[in-house]
């Protein structure tokens, strides 16, 4: 007798659906799977087998084959447990099949017949929705998760043996949905963040070059000695950054699913992303990858912030791996059985002493040699440092700023003024595809750059002298056009193209040895 069911598989986070058919014919007694299958999901035939007799089904012992279409696809992960499960119970006549054509089936079985809770829920609902399928059956764990999207039914299981009486619950009607979720999400997980840019003191220069970085979404590298507060005013990026809209909620949170890292209390990630690797992470820890690639910091920065502090530890080939990143905003992993795309739209924060003591310039405390200094800056290539809009110095602070009862300005206030530039760039970029000013092609520089003749002529000057590459070019152009939003100008002014190229003196100081 032959059944079929649909599952869902995973490749990257993006999901496919899958054919499940099951033949139960005479011969001798076997199980057998094809399809292309990894280990994980060959080695279902015997979690399916023993979790079916402990869930109380006696099946005659036949030939059962199960094949997984498309059959030309590599399957992996652990979700197709219960939907093999259902196909073999369907093929052995205990359930109608038939039933279950708009039906998707997500799950892991245990030995004892439980059902136990996946990754990549998320990404499979949406699938599921897309290939126009009205219920979708989860691991009871997961269910919350699932309510997020809307216009699917979600049911959840516990047993495999609640599998024969699992339609009954299609006339159920599921009342809870993405509205109900966000409203339990806004009362238990408000945006609060325990730190705010009012604990600090002093370092004006930075707070100002931190809030044009989020202004513009600029990528931004802080230099100074250590205990500067470089890390402290990067933490605190996030409680300036705009709240995520429900498309980038639903985004990041799609990301995490696969990470298999959302809560299942609240499911609905509402604050933007602050990743901070340790500088001894590996390449595929940042970037993702493995045997069947999963996202990396990268991409689990996406929507929020990326910080590398102590960026020259990092190791030469893991700060390269960041050239594609910052400029296309997504990170491909080619392997033998395919292609992987991942998202990696984040704001880049990065921080570094000057050299390994971290007192240089200053002789009198920086004991290093000029040879320890050069291959220390060394680290952070020239294209590297192309790619980042905004250098800035963190000056040691003094004791009277430090002791100062001067009340400082909160992360609301600031986040207020962000909020206006940015829709500011929502106006101007309206249909365009792109929303910051950091996100500019060469095309939009020309068309929202314009300078003045006399600014035109300054700025010639200063790109021949400095050297600037093509690329440098358009990120002073990019940095001034924020900085003449904050201040709700139309036009570019030299106040605020001088400030912009002051964002890119440090390199000329450091790494040109001036």
């Amino acid at each position: 007798m032959f059944s079929k069911v649909f599952g869902i598989g995973l490749s990257g986070i993006d999901a496919y659906e899958v054919s499940v058919e099951v033949d139960v014919s005479d011969g001798l007694p076997a199980f057998v799977m094809v399809g292309v299958l990894a280990a994980e999901v060959k080695e279902a035939q015997d979690r399916v087998r023993t979790a079916l007799r402990n869930g109380g089904f006696t099946l005659r012992p036949q030939k059962v084959t199960v094949n997984l279409s498309p059959a030309g696809v590599r399957k992996s992960g652990t979700a197709f447990d219960l939907a093999i499960a259902a196909g073999v119970l369907g093929a052995y006549g205990v359930i109608d099949c038939t039933a279950f054509q708009d039906v998707v089936l997500l799950g892991e079985l245990g030995l004892d017949g439980q059902v136990r809770p996946v990754r990549g829920v998320l990404s499979m609902v949406m699938e599921a929705k897309r290939c126009g399928k009205k219920i979708c059956v989860v691991p009871q764990d997961n269910v919350r998760e699932g309510q997020i999207i809307p216009g699917i039914q979600m049911i959840g299981i516990q047993c495999v043996k609640e599998l024969p009486e699992l339609l009954r619950k299609r006339s159920q009607k599921d009342r809870r949905g993405l509205t109900e979720i966000l409203q339990e999400s806004c009362e238990s997980e408000q945006e609060r963040y325990p730190i705010d840019f009012k604990e600090v003191q002093g370092q004006f220069l930075v707070r100002r070059a931190t809030e044009v970085a989020v202004s513009g979404r600029h990528h931004i590298l802080y230099i100074g000695s250590a205990g500067s507060g470089k890390t402290m005013i990067a933490e605190r990026i996030p409680t300036i950054l705009p709240s995520a809209s429900i498309e980038e909620q639903l985004e990041i949170s799609r990301i995490y699913s696969v990470c298999g890292m959302l809560s299942r209390e609240h499911p609905l990630m509402r604050k933007r992303p602050f990743r901070s690797p340790h500088h001894s992470s590996s390449i595929q820890a940042l970037a993702g990858g493995g045997k069947y690639p999963v996202p990396g910091e990268l991409s689990l920065a996406s929507g929020g912030v990326l910080f590398l502090d102590e960026l020259p530890e990092f190791p030469r080939y893991a700060i390269e791996i960041l050239r594609e990143p910052l400029e296309s905003r997504k990170i491909v992993i080619s392997r033998v059985n395919g292609r992987y795309e991942f998202p990696a739209d984040f704001i880049l924060a990065a921080a570094m002493n000057p050299c390994p003591c971290g007192f240089y310039p200053d002789r009198n405390r920086c004991h290093c040699t000029e040879n320890q200094i050069h291959n220390y800056l060394g680290k952070v290539s020239k294209p590297i440092r192309d790619r980042i809009d905004i250098c800035v110095e963190a000056a040691a602070v003094s004791y009277e700023e430090l002791n100062s009862r001067k009340e400082q300005e909160s992360s609301e206030t600031i986040r207020k003024r962000v909020e206006r530039v940015r829709k500011i760039q929502e106006e101007r970029f309206q249909g365009t595809g792109i929303h910051f000013n950091g996100e500019m092609s060469g095309e939009m520089i020309r068309k929202f750059c314009v300078l003045e003749k006399g600014e035109e002529a300054f700025f010639r000057e200063l790109y021949q002298k400095k050297g600037f590459s093509a690329r440098g070019y358009g990120k002073v152009l990019k940095v001034a056009r924020t900085i003449a939003d904050m201040e709700g100008a139309e036009l570019i002014g030299h106040s605020h193209l001088c400030e912009a190229i002051g964002y890119r003196s440090l390199e000329e100081k450091y790494w040109n040895g001036n």
